[in-house]
């Protein structure tokens, strides 16, 4: 059984977590889609709820085996992908796909998907409040944060390849904003 997908994109730091997170507690009809990793869990983070966390060697045989709807090198040795049988998991129960995944990612899985997939750009402030954000989660070094400051740049010239651009300048309005987008989506 096929159905839809909701795909929200944008550099680290923009905002598209706490958006995805927020359409999560509003509407049931939502699951989220839980992308594999190479990277290691950070704080709180739970293999099998926010990442499949798995080595590097496995991630490369399931690239293999074709095994990923879309994957990307994200960051230099750490790669991010969406699972088949994770899409297929969520459809299985009647329910709609939301993504919480990287630009390229998130342009992948709507070129595969077409008129499926709801592809929106969560667009920051600006690059000067990006990094006050990514600055103080207290998560990177500084040579980690120079690398998705530079990847961000490139990423927010990709926003007009998407179907909709949503402003994150107050959390609030684009909450709402974001769940009046997907309800049009999935129940036009």
């Amino acid at each position: 059984m096929e159905g839809k997908l909701i795909i929200f994109s944008a550099p680290s730091g923009a905002g598209k977590t706490t958006i995805v997170h927020h359409l999560l507690t509003k509407m049931p009809e939502l699951e989220f889609s839980i992308s594999a990793t190479t990277r290691q869990p950070r704080g709180t983070e739970t293999h099998g709820e926010d990442y499949y966390f798995i080595s590097k060697e496995e991630f490369l045989h399931l690239i293999a085996k074709k095994y990923f709807v879309e994957f990307e090198e994200v960051y230099t040795g750490t790669f991010y992908g969406t699972l088949r049988t994770e899409i297929e998991r969520i459809w299985s129960k009647g329910k709609t796909v939301i993504f919480d995944i990287d630009v390229e990612g998130g342009l992948h899985l709507k070129r595969k998907y077409g008129e499926q997939a709801l592809a929106i750009f969560v667009q920051p402030p600006s690059m000067e409040v990006l990094k006050q954000r990514l600055s103080g989660r207290g998560t990177d070094s500084q040579e980690k944060l120079n690398e998705r400051f530079a990847k961000a740049e490139k990423e927010l010239g990709y926003a007009p390849k998407f179907d909709v651009i949503l402003k994150n300048y107050d959390l609030d309005v684009a909450c709402a904003e974001a769940e009046e987008l997907v309800r049009n989506f999935i129940n036009p």
